[in-house]
Parts: structure tokens; C-alpha cells; sequence
């Protein structure tokens, strides 16, 4: 388990050239032009995960598995797409399917790339990708609107619950706000998320900035910085120049010469990917053995039974027990045998609540 993260925002804003870099690959066409992605290519991609490195060593495992990420590369929005204009509401369709959405935003001058609105001007770019999805949404909930009305009549406990939250979110939407800004305040989250709307979806807005600008961001940035505070939604610098450059070094020590050259501490993907963590609420457990190494991501606040289940439900259904040792404590006592004689495992039962860099051996019996 991991995400699923689509790649949003107006044609020629570096879509397609980020998500090439972010994937290593040239799947995705980085062209001039809009609409030169015509179907969301997908890229899976390893999460890095030094602690999974130090873990294997000291288990001598005989491979490493880390957790993935599947990025989507969705065409390019314009004004009108909720209606059909450009490739229209085929592609809105792909984001409902995304676990969060990074929507790019241009941060730089280029007159040799062009713009679709003939202007920078990331807020505005942001309100419009923002407009046509909440007018794809407040569509999608009107006409389910009547029919809930008619089963509420009829005493559908359910229905009424549901158009409850949808006559919520239809007067949020109608407002201009997004339909993750009221959605919070639902007790029944699971309907609430059944609704499957694209401004439910949490957002992190990717400034692409020049190259001279990576390091410090510009004006710009600082623009789309401020709106996603007042949105408490987050908001990362990068250039998608930059990464394409750094997705063409293979090797680690010259990745991280050329970040030092540049200024920069951690890639984009870095960046991105933390802040997806960030917005999902997710943490990362472990699991170390000789067969493997393997990192294994959940939502902060999973008891032990159900962490046990991403690996398999049959793990859930026999839980016995958890052998928990935390990262520090694996490194410090040189694995697990030494952390068993340091007396740092212990066994926590259905209750415990698993943390960050949890080193795990789960106990079933079915």
C-alpha cells in the first residue's frame, strides 16, 4: 500500500515533463502543445527510504522491498473542461480515482513555452482548474440530488443521511468553495467519501519555478505558497527542468553532488513525496529477515491488527501479538538479536498503535 497521486493543471505548465523525471521515464509526452497527453500514464515508482537500507544490512537480507507510488499524468485542464471544452470531462473521470491530486502550477517566464490564458498568473491558474472541478462536482451532485429527495420520502435511512451532506456540499460548491472544506464536519465520513467528488480530493499545489529559482523560489511561488496556507492544504518548490536533469543520474553520489551544486538538499520527489505523506496522514512500518527487507505504508492511527492485514488479512483474522523494536533501537543494538538481549522488543497486543519506522514481526495463527 501506498497512494496514488494525479498530476493536474493547465496544458504547458510541466505536467508531463515532472512526471517524466518523477518516473525515470519518457512515457508521457513533453511537448509544446496542449493536450499531448491524450490517456493518464501511470508511472509506479519506489519510495526512498534510507532506514530500509540500515535495516537490511544489519538482517543481511537477501533483497529490499520498498513501498510505491503510482503517479498519474492527467492532460491538461482549461477553462470550460467541466463542460467539455478541450478533452473535457473524460480526464475529470481519472482524478476521481486518485488518492490526492498535485496540481502544477506555473511559476516561471518562458517566452518560448506558451500559455493557454496568454498570462503567469498562478492564482489564477488555480482558480481555474479549482472552478471546473467544483462545477463538475455541484453537476454530479444535482442530479443525484432528486433521486435521494424521493428515497428520503420513503423513509431511506441512508438516502437521508446522504442528501444531508450532499445539500451541505451542493451550498459550499455554490459558494465557490471546495467540497473538502466542509467535509470534516461529517460524522459519516464513508458517505461523505462515497461521493467520490474531485474537490473532496486533499491537494498539494507543485510551484514549477525556473531553474535559478529552485532553491529559493520567486514571487510567484510565494503567491501559491500563501493560498495553500489560507487552504491548509501544502504547497512545494521545484523545477521540473531541474528533475528531469537529476532523473538522468543514476548514480547516488553524483545526485547528490549536483543537488550541492545547485543548492538544493532533497530532489522534488523528495519533497512531493513527503508532502503527500503529510496530507494522507501516512507513516511507514518495517519488516527485516534474511528473505527481505520490506517497507510497508498504512494511515497514522492503525492498531496492530490491521497494519498486520496490508501484509495479509489472514494476519488480521489470527492475530496473536506484535514484536515491535523501533528503528533507533534495531540500528543502536546491531539487529534484532541484540535488541532481544537489550531487552528494546516487546510484544504489544490488538490495542497498540503502530509508529513510524516500526520494526514489526507479527505473531498469527490461523
Amino acid at each position: 500500500m501506498g497512494f496514488t497521486c494525479g498530476i493536474v493543471g493547465l496544458p504547458n505548465v510541466g505536467k508531463s515533463t515532472l512526471f517524466n523525471a518523477l518516473t525515470a521515464t519518457i512515457a508521457a509526452q513533453a511537448e509544446n502543445y496542449p493536450f499531448c497527453t491524450i490517456e493518464p500514464n501511470v508511472g509506479r515508482i519506489a519510495v526512498p527510504d534510507p532506514r530500509l537500507d540500515q535495516i537490511a544490512v544489519l538482517a543481511k537480507s537477501a533483497k529490499i522491498v520498498p513501498t510505491q507510488i503510482d503517479f498519474a499524468d492527467i492532460a491538461g485542464l482549461v477553462r470550460g473542461a467541466s463542460t467539455g471544452e478541450g478533452l473535457g470531462n473524460q480526464f475529470l473521470g481519472h482524478i476521481r480515482e486518485m488518492d490526492a491530486v498535485a496540481h502544477v502550477v506555473r511559476c516561471f517566464e518562458d517566452d518560448n513555452i506558451t500559455h493557454v490564458e496568454g498570462r503567469i498568473d498562478p492564482i489564477s491558474d488555480i482558480e481555474t482548474i479549482d472552478t471546473e472541478l467544483m462545477l463538475a462536482d455541484l453537476e454530479s451532485l444535482e442530479r443525484r440530488s432528486d433521486a435521494l429527495v424521493k428515497k428520503a420520502r420513503g423513509n431511506d435511512k441512508e438516502a437521508t443521511a446522504t442528501l444531508a451532506i450532499v445539500e451541505k456540499v451542493i451550498e459550499a460548491l455554490r459558494d465557490g468553495k471546495p467540497a473538502r472544506s466542509v467535509g470534516s464536519q461529517f460524522e459519516d465520513q464513508a458517505l461523505f467519501n462515497g461521493l467520490q467528488l474531485l474537490t473532496a480530493k486533499p491537494v498539494m499545489y507543485v510551484c514549477n519555478v525556473g531553474e535559478e529559482d529552485a532553491a529559493t523560489g520567486n514571487a510567484y511561488s510565494e503567491q501559491v505558497a500563501a493560498r495553500a496556507a489560507e487552504e491548509g492544504a501544502v504547497a512545494v518548490v521545484i523545477s521540473a527542468a531541474i528533475e528531469a536533469e537529476i532523473a538522468q543520474l543514476t548514480d547516488q553520489e553524483e545526485r547528490a553532488e549536483f543537488l550541492e551544486s545547485i543548492g538544493l538538499e532533497e530532489t522534488g520527489l523528495s519533497q512531493i513525496l513527503a508532502a503527500g505523506y503529510q496530507l494522507l496522514g501516512l507513516i511507514t512500518y518495517l519488516t527485516a529477515g534474511p528473505t527481505e527487507s520490506r517497507a510497508w505504508t498504512i494511515t497514522a492511527g492503525m492498531k496492530a491488527p490491521q497494519a498486520a492485514a496490508v501484509i495479509h488479512t489472514d494476519f488480521e483474522r489470527g492475530f496473536i501479538c506484535a514484536e515491535i523494536i523501533a528503528f533507533d533501537d534495531y540500528i543502536s543494538c546491531n539487529g534484532e538479536v541484540g535488541a532481544k538481549e537489550a531487552g528494546k522488543m516487546r510484544q504489544e497486543g490488538r490495542d497498540y498503535v503502530v509508529k513510524d519506522g516500526d520494526i514489526i514481526l507479527f505473531r498469527f495463527n490461523v
